[in-house]
């Protein structure tokens, strides 16, 4: 099965040495890159199982990393550890992910072309089997996982609407620790 976790081989090396420690923090990978450019970077993307992270959380999971990289040293040139949580618009990297972000928008790429396009923004369906379930114009289609070269949610109001909620309802959002808005109700538009 394709891993939109790791791509590229050095991806995939570079999974199998951070993937048994942040799984042993409690947390799961998302993703790994090593991005190249002038100065290289290896960018890891972490959540708790049931989804969201902290900053502190990107801090330990960094050192931690960062320890087991430096003894096993899979990059021989220099490089910065970049440690970050999926985000809002996050890539769907396992099958699971379609699962649970079902009924948002996403935009998802294949390695081949199917029916002359390999581009594909629907809602998520969810998952059937090997196949992720999209609405798209034509109706809903199921792409094997292990045709996919890419995919992520787009952002829309309703994402970051349910992102917000599930920050709250973690206890991630306190709002006794904001201000109350007030808001002028007279009719009148005066400042």
């Amino acid at each position: 099965m394709n891993d939109l976790v790791a791509k590229a081989a050095i991806d995939r090396r570079l999974a199998d040495i951070v993937r048994p420690v942040i799984e042993g923090m409690g947390f799961e990978l998302v993703r790994v890159r090593l991005m190249g450019g002038k100065s290289r970077t290896v960018q890891i993307m972490a959540e708790r199982p049931g989804g969201g992270i902290e900053v502190d959380d990107c801090a330990e999971i960094s050192t931690a990393v960062g320890a087991v990289l430096d003894v096993e040293d899979p990059i021989e040139e220099a490089y910065t550890l970049e440690v970050s949580s999926p985000g809002i618009d996050r890539p769907l990297t396992r099958l699971k992910d379609f699962e649970a972000w079902k009924g948002y928008l996403a935009k998802v790429e294949t390695t081949e072309l199917i029916d002359g396009r390999r581009r594909f923004k629907g809602v998520l369906a969810g998952v059937e089997g090997d196949e992720v379930l999209i609405e798209i114009e034509e109706g809903t289609i199921g792409l094997r996982f292990d045709w996919l070269s890419d995919a992520k949610l787009v952002l829309t109001d309703d994402l970051i609407r349910e992102m917000l909620r599930q920050r709250k309802a973690a206890g991630v959002i306190d709002e006794s620790k904001f201000d109350e808005i007030e808001t002028d109700r007279s009719g009148s538009e005066e400042d």
